[in-house]
């Protein structure tokens, strides 16, 4: 089933180092943007990382350090990107977890703040566990009916993905045919951060995810204990879990003022 789209939808892989977001880098990504006409941009994208790629990540991917010698670095490429991506939703297979927090990382890094809160985000992955709890694999045999494909090349992924997505919409007369339903269906947590260290309680107050202060309002914590912040701001958090914190601070602060 085709996709009803109000604006466009990039639908992504990433290929990495590894899987810590604050440490690891994009070596791959690949996109397929789709624009609400049904017209289809595809790309993929090798990456220098400007670090040795792990050799138990090379046996995930394929991908060496020789690969990616000659290729752009993401400061290279990251305006380009960002144009590419401003004012598109995002679709993937556990990306909220993993692609998009990584991203976004690897944008701040380099200095592009891309804001990706006016973005609705639909994980295709977690439509799959909540219907048939499988992986991306089998996911593609299930839903497209081919036993040819292989994981691990991020635009084949991508290219998966977005199928697996069509033929669940195909499968289950539940699921409506709109980002904005397929987001909120494809969402398992309310996130304030990418990352999720910060989500909305049930009260939709904001609370920390981790830690000692576990379900504590982030607010009252700030007051309760201000080296707290000093605490995050210097530790291994994601690049974006400190900047919204940041946001509340100042926002706090503002109040506290007037």
């Amino acid at each position: 089933m085709k996709l009803k789209l109000t604006k466009p939808l990039v639908v992504f892989d990433l290929e990495t180092t590894g899987i810590n977001i604050t440490h690891d880098h994009i070596i791959e990504i690949g996109y397929i943007k789709v624009e609400p006409n049904g017209n289809e941009e595809a790309k993929c994208i090798r990456i220098n990382p400007g670090v040795h790629i792990p050799e138990e990540s090379t046996a995930v991917h394929g991908i060496t350090d020789e690969d990616v010698k000659d290729c752009p670095t993401f400061k290279e490429i990251a305006q380009t990107l960002a144009n590419t991506f401003r004012g598109c939703d995002f679709a993937g297979f556990n990306s909220n977890h993993f692609d998009i927090p990584m991203l976004s990382e690897e944008f701040l890094r380099v200095g592009i703040d891309f804001d990706f809160n006016k973005a609705r985000f639909i994980d295709v992955q977690n439509i799959f566990h909540k219907k048939e709890q499988r992986t991306l694999v089998a996911a593609y045999r299930f839903y497209v009916k081919d036993e040819e494909f292989n994981a691990h090349a991020a635009l084949d992924d991508t290219r998966a993905t977005y199928e697996v997505l069509q033929g669940q919409l195909d499968r289950y007369p539940d699921l409506e045919n709109n980002v904005d339903f397929l987001s909120k269906y494809s969402s398992n947590s309310r996130n304030v951060d990418l990352a999720g260290r910060m989500v909305y309680n049930d009260k939709d107050e904001i609370v920390f995810n981790f830690g000692k202060y576990k379900g504590r309002s982030v607010t009252e914590v700030l007051n309760h204990d201000p080296g707290y912040y000093g605490w995050i701001m210097n530790s291994d958090f994601a690049l974006n879990t400190k900047q919204t914190l940041t946001k509340i601070r100042l926002q706090q602060s503002s109040k506290n003022i007037q």
